[in-house]
């Protein structure tokens, strides 16, 4: 099966991330939407439209997209997305899942990445990277960004490619803080590590310590308003469209001329949307990057 991890509000999260706690099995009943699609490109169409609801998890396989939801959330939303779908011609399937040790099943399909032999990510149960691999140890726990997603992936091997050493940066939507900490071992002088969620920010904290770079990285909790009067020669923000969309001014606000904006958290149909937002700002495209159907955007304040 493949996992497709996507946008829910201002942010993008992993399953078994959002259910993990500090030290405690954390149990839960989960409900499983069960939708038939003809291919991967329906599966990230319906994926996309049932973010906006409280889906913590999606998965696609023979045939099949698969939807988690916590019990307990599915009363709230049940009647629109039974109405979505039936908008579409399609009826789903609600499967309750019995309460599971969510923690031991993180840990046995939690991979570490490896970003072209450059870069591996990875948690501290996994084996340590070879001599000469810059490394990043995350506990993801609550928060997005362990690297598997392939928006993380692009937008960490822009980072790597970028040249940072010595500027100062801002890593909006941060999760765990991995992009962040890729880009402090990368030489960058300081980082604003901004996420609306008081759990990623407590993450991130931890994260930055736990990866020797807490001296150049500062979690901030908040939204885009954290950053008004603040610039930076670079900014990093692995959200989703319509939030890159929105504050796009704010982006371009923040930024230094000739200033660099990297953007993942969008499908390839987005790019263009995602392209003319930067541009009415300002930001001219310079590279863009896929994988997995995904989008890494890079763009530069003239």
């Amino acid at each position: 099966m493949q996992p497709l991890f996507c946008g829910a509000g201002a942010r993008i999260f992993h399953f078994e991330d959002k259910i993990r706690t500090n030290t405690r099995v954390y149990r839960m009943d989960f409900v499983a939407l069960n939708i038939p699609v003809a291919d991967e490109v329906q599966a990230e169409i319906f994926t996309a439209y049932l973010a906006d609801f409280p889906f913590e998890s999606f998965e696609t396989g023979d045939g099949m997209l698969k939807a988690y939801i916590p019990q307990e959330r599915l009363a709230d939303c049940k009647q629109e997305v039974d109405a979505l779908l039936a908008g579409q011609g399609v009826a789903g399937r609600y499967i309750s899942i019995e309460a599971q040790n969510w923690n031991a099943l993180w840990e046995q399909n939690f991979p570490a990445t490896d970003v072209e032999g450059r870069l591996r990510i990875r948690a501290p149960f996994h084996e340590p990277a070879p001599a000469g691999t810059m490394e990043i140890v995350v506990m993801p726990k609550m928060s997005f960004g362990t690297g598997q997603h392939a928006t993380t992936w692009l937008m960490a091997r822009a980072v790597l490619d970028l040249g940072v050493a010595g500027r100062r940066g801002l890593d909006m939507g941060s999760g765990t803080g991995v992009l962040s900490i890729v880009a402090a071992k990368c030489g960058a002088a300081h980082l604003d590590a901004v996420d609306i969620d008081d759990w990623a920010d407590a993450n991130c904290r931890e994260n930055v310590a736990a990866n020797g770079v807490a001296d150049r990285v500062e979690p901030l909790l908040g939204d885009v308003a954290r950053i008004v009067g603040r610039t930076y020669d670079f900014i990093l923000a692995n959200i989703n469209r319509n939030i890159l969309q929105r504050d796009m001014k704010s982006y371009a606000a923040a930024l230094v001329p000739g200033g660099d904006l990297l953007m993942s958290g969008f499908l390839e149909a987005d790019t263009e949307a995602v392209v003319a937002a930067a541009g009415a700002e300002g930001l001219q495209p310079v590279a863009t990057a896929s994988r997995d159907g995904w989008v890494m955007l890079h763009v530069r304040k003239s």
